[in-house]
């Protein structure tokens, strides 16, 4: 995995025999227009945010990656797998998912999360992208399980070509469930790396070698959201007295970029569309 600093931002490209075709970055909460609670880099509409700031911070992921579009979802901590199969006109979210995936280049799919995981996924054969949004009742539910088998079914991917890297989220020192023995399953027990604390990293590691992937194809960021202040976290924000926070968000997409793709920046593809909507309409006589 190769990491690029652009504008005091990181993003990062999957190590392959094609670089730079596949490009995602995992943003922390810092360089957005949001105001607290939500301060600064907030990208979910649902927190209670100023739409207007949303929509400015959600516009500087697209630019800051070069996509046209955006792809994201209402998630619901379930185990639904949405496949973008046309290219949308407009950023598009959908409703009830937990997993996106696409082959459609220059379309970044978001996953928007505090302290949940986001698992970005490439096929580098295929040239499929996923975005998986992975709390702990998504672990319960294999969703990492079921978004790689939907790779296969859906767009022919082997598993051992799929590479997968995880974003900043809870660690270990901070996942702490005391209400284990119902909410978890007994599978997940051996993971307790002391009490009531359990290493959800490694679950994710476990769950994605069990699905095909070869272990040195997945990378964990290591970063604990509830640790660091540079992130939103729930549970660091309901352990101050107050449950509202923002969402970071992890975004991959596929291509070379608008820019790299056209030549042209889109903001003067955009200048040009005007100019041509504002001319005289031309008609012509039988």
């Amino acid at each position: 995995m190769k990491s690029v600093s652009s504008q005091g931002t990181r993003w990062q490209t999957f190590l392959t025999d094609q670089p730079g075709f596949c490009r995602f970055a995992m943003f922390d909460r810092h360089g957005g227009a949001s105001a607290e609670p939500f301060a600064s880099f907030n990208t979910s509409y649902t927190v209670g945010d100023l739409r207007a700031a949303v929509a400015g911070n959600r516009k500087r992921v697209k630019d800051f990656l070069g996509v046209e579009f955006l792809l994201s979802a209402r998630q619901i901590h379930g185990d639904r797998i949405f496949c973008l199969e046309k290219r949308p006109g407009e950023d598009y979210e959908v409703d009830g998912y937990d997993a996106l995936l696409t082959d459609l280049p220059d379309v970044g799919i978001m996953i928007q999360h505090a302290d949940c995981q986001a698992v970005m996924l490439f096929d580098p054969v295929c040239k499929v992208i996923g975005a998986v949004h992975c709390g702990w009742r998504g672990s319960a539910q294999d969703i990492l399980g079921k978004t790689v088998k939907m790779m296969t079914d859906a767009y022919g991917s082997r598993p051992v070509d799929v590479l997968a890297a995880i974003s900043p989220s809870l660690g270990p020192c901070c996942s702490e469930f005391i209400n284990h023995n119902q909410e978890l399953p007994p599978g997940f027990h051996s993971f307790m790396v002391r009490e009531n604390h359990f290493d959800f990293w490694q679950i994710t590691r476990v769950q994605l070698i069990e699905s095909g992937l070869r272990s040195a194809s997945i990378t964990v960021s290591g970063i604990c959201t509830a640790c660091s202040t540079d992130y939103f976290s729930y549970r660091r924000a309901k352990r101050l007295g107050d449950d509202r926070t923002g969402r970071n968000c992890s975004v991959v997409a596929l291509g070379q970029g608008y820019e790299k793709r056209t030549g042209r920046k889109k903001d003067a593809d955009a200048a040009d569309r005007r100019r041509q909507d504002n001319r005289p309409e031309s008609r012509g006589a039988l």
